[in-house]
């Protein structure tokens, strides 16, 4: 029988969460008054999200509790590396533009990324709350989620942390560079 290739070994998803459980821990900033043995029992009931965590940590996203939605009752990962994930730059932003380009084309795009890795690529509004917790992207940049009204004119948004304060951009869709990435958020 063949294992569900979204699913970790035992000896890895062991190791995933000592990783997460140390990180958790050196940065209750974070998260404060959020319980460890909560969100561990929590992410060991969903193995599926366990395995797009360690897709995150993999890329060097370095995804760490930055909330819990009292609604939904899902605690709130994100990429906390302190530039955008290296494992995730030198790509534009969707397939679209990354199939317009005619040379020098990337090797993929953001919005594949993340669904293949079955994370959401942040709102501005998440981004602006990411910033809210430490800086961020202060030497590089991350893509995120565009409005279809820019997007349909060729654009796509990304964000960086520069003299004290967030700054959102726009560039081409199609444009690319190794110093831009993207930053994750997963619900568990």
């Amino acid at each position: 029988m063949k294992k569900n290739q979204k699913e970790l070994s035992e000896e890895k998803q062991h190791e995933l969460l000592n990783t997460l459980k140390e990180r958790f821990e050196k940065n209750s900033h974070r998260h404060e008054n959020l319980d460890w043995n909560d969100v561990e029992t929590r992410l060991k009931n969903n193995r599926e999200k366990l395995w797009s965590l360690n897709e995150m940590e993999s890329t060097d996203g370095e995804p760490d509790v930055i909330a819990y939605d009292e609604v939904t009752g899902e605690y709130i990962f994100c990429d906390c590396s302190k530039e955008s994930p290296k494992g995730r730059r030198k790509v534009c932003y969707d397939r679209e533009a990354l199939e317009a380009r005619k040379k020098y084309k990337p090797e993929n795009n953001a919005i594949d990324m993340a669904n293949d890795m079955g994370i959401e690529m942040l709102t501005e509004e998440q981004y602006r709350e990411l910033q809210k917790l430490e800086p961020f992207d202060t030497k590089s940049s991350s893509w995120i989620q565009t409005p279809g009204t820019v997007r349909n004119l060729g654009g796509a948004l990304f964000g960086d942390y520069r003299y004290g304060q967030v700054f959102i951009y726009h560039n081409g869709a199609d444009s690319y560079y190794g110093v831009r990435g993207f930053r994750g958020l997963l619900r568990v």
